[in-house]
């Protein structure tokens, strides 16, 4: 309990307590986003599931095109700049959509050009998002903050799922999307008191787009714990939105009872994830890389326990496990790219390793329907979970993976001058 109360001491830092009020608040209007939006454009006059489609879609694919843009942006500026930036531009796209909704003005290329105006605005506030917290959290608090952080991101995503839907219902769409708008820029202004003091580009730095990203893939492919990881959850998230997106409400449809009890499934995956943020914070692994990576094999569970029809209550205790489980591994995982990755590339190696960890994601999808309809449901969702467990076995051939360690945690009493002119060690490469 001590430990506890010592790592809630974290929020009597004013800086840091704005951080997380922002990336609450903000995640509050991202999960918001999707309901208003689906039905905001569902209830207009005239519109089916292709427009809805198109709109999604213009605001995915600038999303993932604009992302290593967002990871060079983010290390050549003021990080708090890029995301109060990121979080303006959120909320005036919302706040347009939610303006055509409620004046009956919607033509289609409208619509998309919003939407893509807030893909644009995801891909440089994750980068940012990611190299802003060691600005804002001490290096031996970063594993507690990365939790803390976490923790209002995860109970927002189940707020934000729940009060949307009850907003769209209330107010309609159009209203909703402003409300979604109203938190972006919310956050926006909660991130302008950070009041960080600026860091400078490292001298003889590029002017060069591509220069800055070679230079990011050079830190990037240089630790092989980082790349191996992100090549396992390439194949890993690939059979994860088939099973997520379209296998598991296809098999709860068909034979657990409908939405009812997909629903269940994503609510014990909602409170594994509250839970693994506890765990998170009291977990200090010696090799937390090695830790995270084997962490990944019990989130084939929920697939083997569908595919063998287990009870529902054995299925959500699968879902369960998961949300655990993934949650610890993102802690460990970004705590250790924050101690690893030299500040000034720290955007651009996220924004690497976000855009590597996602892109087979669609694939999955566009897969699994058509291999559902071949071998069945119950089948293919077995082999999503042979695909996770095999892709983690693989990575955990990886010496890097195996071998990186966490820093030993120094001792009271004053310590030797650290390295380098500037204090700073060097870093660890692969």
């Amino acid at each position: 309990m001590h430990g506890f109360v010592n790592d809630l001491g974290l929020l009597r830092d004013r800086r840091f307590t704005l951080l997380l009020s922002a990336r609450t608040i903000s995640v509050l209007g991202s999960a918001f986003a999707p309901v208003a939006l689906a039905f905001g454009v569902l209830g207009l006059p005239g519109a089916d599931a292709t427009t809805l489609s198109v709109v999604l879609t213009a605001e995915a694919l600038p999303m993932v095109v604009f992302m290593l843009v967002g990871g060079v942006i983010a290390d050549r500026f003021p990080r708090q700049r890029v995301m109060m930036a990121g979080e303006s531009i959120n909320a005036l796209a919302f706040f347009a959509l939610a303006a055509m909704m409620l004046v009956g003005w919607t033509p289609l290329p409208a619509l998309a050009t919003a939407a893509a105006a807030s893909g644009l605005a995801m891909a440089v506030l994750f980068p940012a998002l990611t190299g802003i917290i060691p600005e804002v959290v001490p290096a031996d608090r970063l594993q507690t903050g990365n939790a803390l952080l976490g923790l209002g991101a995860n109970v927002s995503r189940v707020a934000g799922a729940v009060l949307g839907g009850g907003t769209v219902l209330l107010l309609g769409g159009g209203w909703a999307l402003a409300v979604s708008g109203a938190m972006f820029a919310t956050a926006a202004a909660l991130i302008a008191l950070l009041r960080l003091e600026r860091s400078e580009r490292p001298a003889g730095g590029s002017d060069s787009v591509l220069t800055d990203l070679r230079d990011g893939w050079r830190e990037f492919s240089s630790r092989q714990w980082i790349w191996v990881v992100v090549a396992q959850f390439s194949v890993m998230v690939m059979a994860m939105q088939a099973g997520h997106g379209v296998l598991g409400p296809l098999l709860a449809k068909e034979s657990l009872g409908g939405p009812a009890a997909w629903s269940a499934f994503l609510a014990g995956e909602a409170v594994g994830t509250l839970v693994g943020v506890l765990v998170s914070l009291r977990l200090r692994p010696r090799r937390p890389i090695l830790i995270g990576t084997l962490l990944c094999l019990p989130t084939a569970l929920p697939y083997v326990l569908l595919g063998l029809d287990a009870p529902l209550w054995a299925i959500v205790g699968g879902s369960f496990v998961l949300g655990i489980c993934f949650d610890v591994f993102g802690v460990l995982w970004q705590t250790t790219m924050q101690r690893e990755v030299p500040a000034e590339s720290l955007s651009r190696v996220s924004a690497y390793d976000a855009l590597g960890s996602l892109m087979f994601g669609p694939i999955g999808l566009m897969l699994a329907g058509p291999v559902a309809a071949l071998v069945g449901a119950e089948t293919a969702l077995l082999g999503c979970a042979a695909i996770v467990v095999l892709s983690t076995l693989a990575a955990l051939t990886s010496p890097g993976v195996r071998n990186l360690r966490a820093p030993q945690p120094q001792p009271p009493g004053p310590q030797p001058e650290p390295p380098g002119p500037l204090g700073q060690p060097e870093p660890a490469s692969g």
